[in-house]
């Protein structure tokens, strides 16, 4: 009985884009990971699933999504690294990778407007802000919403290019035209998505 799939896909399924935004319909699609690798897999079932069984699906290739209760991500390791030591903070890769950081409000707006006036059998949108926020960025916001002073970064280098671990995409941002032809934007930019995002988890957690 069910007529409508949502799955929540993710931007690694493009892997390196050469693209920059980077739209649905961009190809070929080739993940550097496992993580994206599974999820371009979900997608294809799905998608086969939706024709040969008769309902929809629509499919929403997320960027980096943060806020409350979130326990993963680099935003809540660099929160756990710096309750442990305070003056330092050791971040994975160079530092420069750049990445689009949403807020979950905007997200969960993003998801409803989707599902609105489906045409097709298959609908696929990229869910994203409309910009970047670099790692060294991200540590700076930390330790501001974490009022801590004198803080030293020790990024490790990384590997392949300053990536923070193997299948890591350097630089992810994506096309969101789609969804504002739809009519939604976003509240919130990457950079205030983070700082919102670490302000919950400092208030929320005695330190």
């Amino acid at each position: 009985d069910v007529k409508t799939l949502v799955f929540t896909s993710s931007s690694t399924v493009y892997g390196e884009a050469s693209k920059i935004p980077t739209p649905e319909d961009y190809a070929p699609l080739e993940p550097i990971s496992i993580y994206g690798a599974s999820k371009l897999a979900c997608e294809a079932l799905i998608i086969s699933y939706a024709h040969s069984y008769g309902f929809n699906a629509v499919i929403y290739r997320l960027a980096n999504i943060v806020g409350p209760r979130s326990k993963h991500g680099v935003i809540y390791d660099f929160f756990q690294k710096l309750r442990k030591n305070p003056r330092e903070l050791e971040i994975l890769g160079d530092g420069t990778q750049k990445k689009s950081y949403l807020y979950v409000k905007d997200c969960i707006k993003a998801m409803l407007i989707g599902l609105k006036g489906l045409n097709r059998k298959v609908e696929v949108f990229n869910v994203g802000s409309e910009d970047q926020v670099d790692v060294k960025r991200i540590a700076e916001i930390v330790v501001e919403e974490m009022r801590l002073n004198n803080v030293k970064f020790r990024f490790t280098g990384g590997i392949n290019g300053g990536r923070g671990w193997v299948g890591d995409v350097k630089n992810m941002l994506l096309d969101v035209g789609k969804l504002k032809s739809k009519g939604w934007r976003a509240e919130y930019n990457s950079e205030e998505s983070v700082r919102l995002a670490i302000r919950t988890i400092v208030r929320e957690t005695k330190i």
